[in-house]
């Protein structure tokens, strides 16, 4: 992930919408987390969102993880996609439980890992 990306998760993560500005200290510390942090942030975003059933929050959060993912490292980017695919699904049908349950999973053991908080 890049810069951009990084600044476009800032965004999404603390809720500033269209012609809103993230405040730079913010932005700074966003743009300070390592690529793994990155991640296990959206995972966060995705559960928060889920619980609060903003459909439209965890469906950008889903795009931005499929998005960040390396085909270079072949089976388990397809099948993280397929993962992040099947949960757009799931929040489509309404089963917010089911997706909440896969990405839970999910940063649980992204978070042990790569040895960031729980």
């Amino acid at each position: 992930m890049n810069t951009q990306v990084q600044k476009i998760a800032a965004s999404k993560a603390y809720g500033t919408g269209k012609g809103k500005k993230v405040p730079s200290y913010v932005e700074q510390e966003v743009l300070s987390w390592s690529k793994e942090k990155l991640i296990l942030k959206m995972y966060d975003l995705f559960l928060v969102s889920n619980k609060r059933n903003d459909i439209e929050k965890m469906s950008k959060v889903l795009i931005e993880l499929m998005g960040a993912l390396n085909f270079d490292y072949g089976e388990t980017s397809t099948r993280l996609y397929r993962l992040y695919e099947y949960c757009q699904r799931c929040i489509y049908q309404k089963k917010y439980d089911e997706a909440y349950k896969i990405i839970k999973e999910l940063r649980d053991t992204w978070a042990l890992a790569f040895k960031l908080e729980n």
